[in-house]
């Protein structure tokens, strides 16, 4: 077996070459992991954390770029023995895919900065904005593949130019054809820019059925999740015209009610209104710096209603149902320390002439069977 080697390579010496070359990439290959392990090593005792993103973002395409040029070279040592015409295309394909390589190195390295500036921030326990954060990200990884794409073309022979020309007069067919993914991505820039809501800001509207927490805000889409665990996907293109409440950035929760005495109750009226506005005046979750209001507002059919309008201190939501429910109960409390009670839904029938003389007698004579011994 070694003489058949041996006597390939004797007869064909540039098999031999061929050989040496994939060898020593190898070898190459195999010193850069080691050698990208002692700088990783050696970057994680400084105090910088930049350094480690750069380390991290160029070891995998610095192995990448060895074996393109070590396999390359050995294409071309084969090209020149055997003058075969299918490797002409070895060396813009070799281009190519050197670009291609520096333009994975370079979002590699945009995504590790990232990352880098979140570790940063939360260690320093200061607040960063993910939204625009995602948006900077999202843009620079366009201008990159964009880049090394023109790049490419370039390098292939294409003519930047023409391709620009021709994407100004095609530009117009693909945007009849895609015009609601145009119109989302334009949704989408807006929301970076306008910043209705950002990520983990939750929202509701009345025109349409979305309400939830944000999770993401794509070039096309916005992923909700709803308050029911269910995930809701928005196009973009739609909050150009949809009125959007960010809950969120409320200052306060709002407490609106009605409570309805009854009539029999009117004596003690003004006391129950005085105490249950010095109870809400006096209540710690209550914000009394905010519009406060208790008044008796109306005569109902069956009650007379009072007015309570308050402002909450919490803007959770299950907090402020615990506050709300808190106050409601003190109400309650307060109008049967005044002997009154909450009115419910009541007729009351008034008759005149025969009718009425005859359901009065009737009404003074007691029945047999409710008559006292």
């Amino acid at each position: 077996m070694l003489d058949r080697i041996i006597e390939v390579f004797t007869v064909n010496p540039w098999v031999f070459q061929v050989f040496i070359t994939l060898v020593l990439t190898a070898v190459a290959s195999e010193v850069r992991r080691y050698l990208f392990k002692y700088i990783a090593r050696k970057s994680e005792k400084t105090k910088s954390m930049w350094d480690d993103a750069l380390v991290d973002a160029v070891q995998k395409p610095a192995g990448l770029i060895i074996w393109i040029a070590g396999v390359s070279l050995a294409i071309d040592i084969v090209h020149f023995e055997t003058d075969a015409e299918i490797f002409v295309a070895v060396p813009p394909i070799r281009s190519v895919a050197i670009i291609a390589t520096l333009g994975w190195f370079l979002i590699r390295l945009v995504e590790n900065l990232k990352k880098t500036y979140i570790q940063k921030k939360k260690a320093r326990g200061e607040d960063y904005n993910q939204t625009n954060l995602d948006a900077v990200v999202k843009v620079l990884r366009l201008v990159i593949v964009i880049t090394a794409a023109l790049v490419a073309m370039q390098t292939l022979g294409f003519s930047i130019a023409g391709i620009l020309a021709f994407g100004g007069v095609g530009g117009i067919a693909v945007g009849f054809a895609a015009k609601e993914l145009i119109s989302n991505f334009f949704g989408g820039l807006m929301l970076y820019l306008d910043r209705p809501f950002v990520v983990g800001d939750t929202i509701t509207s009345s025109d349409l059925d979305v309400e939830g927490t944000v999770e993401e805000i794509g070039w096309r889409q916005t992923v909700i999740r709803r308050f029911d665990s269910r995930t809701l996907y928005v196009p973009n293109s739609v909050f150009t015209t949809l009125a959007v409440r960010n809950l969120t950035r409320q200052t306060n929760r709002r407490i609106f009610e009605y409570v309805g005495i009854r009539y029999d109750d009117s004596a003690v009226l003004a006391a129950i209104v005085d105490d249950v506005r010095a109870m809400l005046e006096s209540h710690p979750d209550i914000d009394a710096n905010n519009t406060l209001m208790v008044n008796f507002d109306r005569f109902a059919p069956s009650s007379l209603d009072i007015f309570i309008y308050c402002f909450t201190k919490t803007v959770e939501w299950a907090k402020y149902h615990q506050v709300k429910q808190d106050v409601l109960v003190e109400v309650m409390n307060i109008i049967e320390k005044h002997g009154a009670e909450i009115a419910f839904p009541t007729s009351t029938l008034h008759l005149s002439g025969p009718a009425a003389n005859k359901y009065s007698d009737e009404s003074m004579v007691e029945p047999a069977d409710r008559q006292s011994d």
